[in-house]
Parts: structure tokens; sequence; C-alpha cells
């Protein structure tokens, strides 16, 4: 009878708490009652657009002065996208939706608000057909030849 030893309690199995029950609200104030480390991390800009990234200079961007800020799109380039929408009959919105951005983009960008991003101003000048971009602001964009 050596092998049934009624001092020690052998358990098969038990699980430890699963991951949602281990961030609950009654989980963590369990925890501290019992004394236990607890770590608190923040995730950061979760759940935000990453499509366009946020540069290293923000910070200074913040504290924008007269000799530190970025150079906006200029107003004649605003009218002529203004232009370029109009005389194809689209509303902002139109535009945004044609080009997968948002209607405010296209506002800031009509405003003069916005930073020139190059990777927009092409999509703009494509969808209105007008060049935004260098000496020829406001002429037809040629199309070029497709390779064969």
């Amino acid at each position: 009878m050596a092998e049934s030893d009624w001092d020690t309690v052998t358990v098969l199995r038990k699980k430890g708490p699963s991951a949602a029950q281990a961030k609950s609200k009654q989980a963590v104030t369990a925890a501290q009652r019992r004394g236990e480390e607890i770590e608190t991390t923040k995730k950061w800009s979760a759940g935000q657009n990453k499509q366009h990234l946020v540069t290293k200079n923000t910070a200074k961007l913040d504290r924008e002065t007269e000799e530190l800020h970025h150079e906006r799109v200029t107003l004649e380039v605003g009218k002529v996208i203004q232009k370029g929408r109009q005389d194809k009959g689209l509303t902002q919105k139109d535009l945004a939706t044609k080009i997968n951005e948002k209607p405010q983009v296209i506002a800031d960008y009509e405003a003069g608000k916005a930073i020139p991003n190059n990777q927009v101003m092409g999509k703009i000048e494509r969808a209105i057909g007008l060049k935004l971009r260098g000496k020829e602001i406001g002429l037809p964009l040629e199309a070029k030849p497709k390779k064969k």
C-alpha cells in the first residue's frame, strides 16, 4: 500500500487564466490584493490609420515658429485643383473617393493648408488631368504613351 499515499495530491490539469480573463478588472485587483507584480503598458497609436506615417520632427512642428515650418500647398495649386474638379463636375467627396483619400484631404489642398505629398498630388493630377507640380501648374497633363 505504498502507492496510495494520502498526504500527496496530484492535480492532473489546471489551466491558468486566459488572456482576456487575466486582463479583466477583477483579475487585476485580485492580483494587487495578493501583492503580485502587475505590468501595464499603453499601446501607442493603436487603431489609427497608418497610411500616412508621422515623421520624427512632429514635436518640433507642434512648437512651430517662424523659422521652423513645413511649406504648404500654394493657393495657386488649390485654385487649380478646385477649377479642375469643378470642370469635371466632381464634388470634393467625389474626387476624394476617386483617389482613395478622405474628403478633408481635398479640402486642405484646396484651402492651401496641406503639406504637399507627391503621392497625393500625383493622384489628384491624374484624376483632374491638370499639372499641379513644376513650372506648368494648371496646364493639361499630357498622356504618356504606354510601353509595349
